[in-house]
């Protein structure tokens, strides 16, 4: 049915169809019948929580940052069956982001290409926004506790990707990033710092040693300063030279980071199916999808035989299929975050993913 209606959406710009699916399930999702029975198709049956950083998650699936942006959808992702959701990426002041258009498919590859450039409503609305969705969890959380004592009200988990405004010179960086990770303390589970994405120029400057430690050393102690001191995790992107991988292993492993998520999109556009003059009409931007997901694969592995697995990691990239989560949950991977397969694959991917993980662990 999905593969049907994907069809016809994608003879349309990626971008608006983006927020029209998900504005006509937010309006869906404001029936609470139709919430109840989308609800019923979609999230996994049975138990499949698990712990990971301290921290309880329905199942071990993930939505990746860049999809829910400004923490607009959570109530209609859960509906879905998400373990978490990642917002963001968020950066002290709104920004519009690069010229559309800025995001676009290549079906022949299941593949996306995306230059958006950390659009955002800034931190500020977007705390709003959680502390407010936050609040109302919680009493439908206590209302379903009430009337259901024996279902699973695990809440959803929110993590927040933070970066820095696109005119913040990289030797100030950690303002940015101190920022956003005091205005959404209080109302995320996690932190992602976000040094890996292409589409801010100088960006990746800061996977860097040195300007990395600067960053962590500032989140690390404003963490212990504030009561309910959050997770930090780093995501990388998958063209990091082994050299460069493992000086984020070992300041890693200096600083006590809690974890990666690896990867980020590639700028590689290698052994590509699609057409090479479409490919240069599209211009730059992070590849996404199953061109990536050897190469994240291999990441995850590299990193935790390095580290003897002491390392935690959540795994993403190119996985479409419970088999490509069980490959990066193999790797070294703990979670696993989708955000292409889940545009290609539809609403039923978590599901599909939690029912393949539990069969194949039994």
């Amino acid at each position: 049915m999905y593969q049907l209606l994907r069809r016809f959406l994608f003879l349309f710009d990626a971008e608006k169809v983006h927020y029209f699916s998900m504005n006509a399930l937010r309006l869906l999702c404001k029936w609470p019948l139709v919430k109840g029975i989308l609800g019923n198709m979609f999230r996994p049956a049975g138990d499949h929580r698990f712990r990971f950083l301290n921290i309880n998650f329905s199942n071990r699936v993930g939505l990746g940052a860049g999809f829910d942006k400004n923490a607009r959808y959570l109530t209609e992702l859960q509906t879905l069956g998400f373990g978490h959701v990642e917002i963001g990426t968020v950066t002290p002041m709104p920004q519009d982001g690069n010229e559309k258009p800025r995001l676009f498919r290549l079906p022949k590859d299941k593949a996306l290409i995306n230059r958006m450039g950390f659009n955002n409503d800034g931190m500020d609305d977007i705390a709003a926004r959680l502390k407010q969705w936050r609040l109302a969890s919680t009493v439908n959380r206590r209302f379903a506790s009430a009337t259901s004592p024996h279902k699973n009200n695990t809440t959803l988990i929110i993590g927040g990707n933070i970066g820095k405004n696109k005119i913040t010179a990289n030797e100030d960086a950690w303002k940015d990033y101190e920022a956003c990770f005091l205005a959404l303390h209080e109302w995320v589970d996690y932190f992602v710092v976000n040094v890996s994405s292409p589409n801010t120029p100088g960006l990746r400057e800061l996977q860097e040693k040195e300007s990395l430690r600067k960053i962590f050393l500032v989140l690390h102690q404003r963490n212990k300063e504030l009561q309910n001191p959050k997770p930090v995790l780093l995501k990388i992107a998958p063209d990091l030279s082994r050299e460069q991988v493992d000086d984020v292993i070992d300041l890693a492993i200096e600083i006590n980071l809690d974890g990666l998520i690896v990867s980020n999109t590639t700028i590689s556009r290698e052994q590509l199916k699609t057409n090479a003059a479409e490919i240069n009409s599209i211009g730059a931007g992070g590849l996404s999808g199953q061109p990536v997901k050897e190469k994240s694969t291999a990441l995850i592995a590299y990193i935790h035989q390095k580290t003897a697995g002491k390392l935690s990691i959540i795994g993403s990239g190119g996985i479409f299929t419970g088999a490509d989560a069980k490959e990066k949950i193999d790797a070294g991977a703990s979670l696993v975050q989708v955000w292409t397969g889940f545009i290609y694959e539809g609403p039923a991917i978590v599901k599909r993913i939690s029912t393949y993980l539990a069969q194949v662990n039994k």
